[in-house]
């Protein structure tokens, strides 16, 4: 099973950094060909809503925009709703590894949800967090 950060959403939708915005499509388009194999975290959603939001108040993007994207986000891959167990799971998390608090929320996530591998570019890539692999696919 496979996540994306909220990195590598946000970078599909930012025509400002071309590179890493095709990056960040092909990875996703790649993804898209065995959905069920992915699963989007609730927070990864809400993050990249919340910077979206930003990019709205910057002038960057519309509304509508913001609307179009986010309907397009949720019906890509399954999405892992939070539990109660994550909270526990990431205070483990946050000692074991001395992650963040919301790196380990989402680690947390995607151990619940049996992801194996999250692609994201703000973990070391290649770094084991318990079952989780991260991976930068910007790297």
């Amino acid at each position: 099973m496979n996540a994306i950060d909220t990195n590598v959403l946000v970078y599909s939708f930012d025509t400002d950094d071309p590179i890493r915005q095709q990056q960040a499509i092909e990875l996703i388009d790649r993804l898209s060909e065995k959905p069920d194999d992915t699963v989007l975290p609730w927070q990864v959603i809400v993050e990249c809503l919340v910077c979206l939001r930003r990019w709205v108040d910057r002038g960057r993007l519309s509304a509508s925009d913001v609307d179009q994207h986010m309907a397009d986000v949720s019906v890509l891959f399954p999405v892992a709703m939070p539990s109660m167990n994550m909270i526990p799971s990431s205070l483990g998390l946050t000692s074991r590894h001395s992650l963040s608090h919301w790196d380990s929320l989402l680690i947390a996530a995607c151990i619940e949800a049996n992801v194996e591998t999250l692609y994201s570019e703000d973990l070391g890539d290649g770094e084991q967090y318990d079952s989780v692999t991260a991976v930068n696919p910007f790297a």
